[in-house]
């Protein structure tokens, strides 16, 4: 389905069906292909690109009957996210959604052997209805060979250099069970990075109410759905593994003289694999077996 516009895809009143959701907002043609296919391999049930006119569905052609559709708005505008994201809650209340951005992908503990939809269903069970992500950071290695910093094959990440800080109400206030976390290049190069932009910590994965809505800050407001667990055990936590940030720096003319290299000692290299982000800490399972 194509939608010439968010406000012609807020008006629709089509039944959009049952979710599991996804939305990928397409700022650039980089890696688009590879983060329809990953989403729809953890079993997303359809999927919402959001993209201006001038970037192509032929992507799309290639994968058949997927069931994925076109929102046509600036992909680059301020709080793209939060206005499409708040658009989709609108339309699938009880469904749960996933946000991302192109050349980024979801991972979730022992999500190669089961569904996103297993999981979900296994997290309201717990009688959770969000799952915390943390944003970790792929860069490519040589930037000579790869100038844009994205290379699937040959991704790397920091292995370590994550840290969180207590989340404050107000000056005197601490939030119950909620963290600001960073790390990644946003840290090492956070000289490039505006202060309202360090954090790595995302609620990228979450049931869908009425009322509920994404702020700016990539948080909700439902404070209890942005915390890290629930008050009586550790809860399920997952990554979204991304080129954006990398991506970034490398094209921003205020950043990419500066750098020719992201490669640090703690440099690993990415194997696409939810057992390494669990082994180094990246992401918790929980009670989940």
């Amino acid at each position: 389905m194509q939608y010439d516009s968010l406000a012609a895809f807020r008006a629709d009143r089509t039944d959009i069906g049952k979710g599991p959701f996804a939305v990928v907002i397409c700022e650039d043609r980089t890696e688009i292909g590879s983060t329809i296919d990953h989403v729809l391999g953890l079993g997303f049930r359809a999927v919402f690109m959001v993209a201006p006119p001038d970037i192509g569905d032929a992507v799309v052609a290639e994968r058949g009957d997927a069931p994925i559709h076109w929102v046509r708005e600036p992909a680059r505008r301020p709080d793209i996210a939060q206005d499409v994201v708040n658009a989709l809650i609108d339309k699938a209340p009880g469904q749960w959604l996933h946000y991302c951005y192109n050349g980024e992908y979801l991972f979730y503990p022992f999500c190669e052997d089961r569904t996103v939809g297993e999981m979900t269903t296994w997290v309201m069970e717990e009688r959770r209805h969000a799952v915390l992500t943390f944003v970790i950071d792929l860069y490519a290695g040589d930037l000579n060979r790869f100038p844009d910093a994205v290379s699937v094959k040959t991704a790397l990440f920091d292995s370590s250099g994550y840290y969180a800080e207590t989340r404050k109400r107000d000056e005197d206030t601490v939030r119950d069970r909620q963290l600001d976390f960073y790390g990644g290049l946003r840290w090492r190069f956070e000289e490039h990075v505006a202060t309202s932009k360090r954090r790595i910590d995302r609620i990228g994965l979450f049931q869908a109410r009425p009322g509920l809505r994404l702020r700016p800050d990539h948080t909700l407001n439902d404070e209890e759905m942005n915390t890290y667990a629930c008050p009586w055990h550790h809860s399920l936590t997952g990554a979204i593994c991304s080129f954006r940030v990398a991506k970034a720096l490398r094209t921003n003319p205020g950043s990419r003289h500066d750098i020719a290299d992201f490669r640090w000692h703690k440099s690993e290299r990415f194997n696409w694999s939810s057992f390494q982000l669990m082994e180094l800490g990246l992401m918790e399972p929980g009670q989940w077996f």
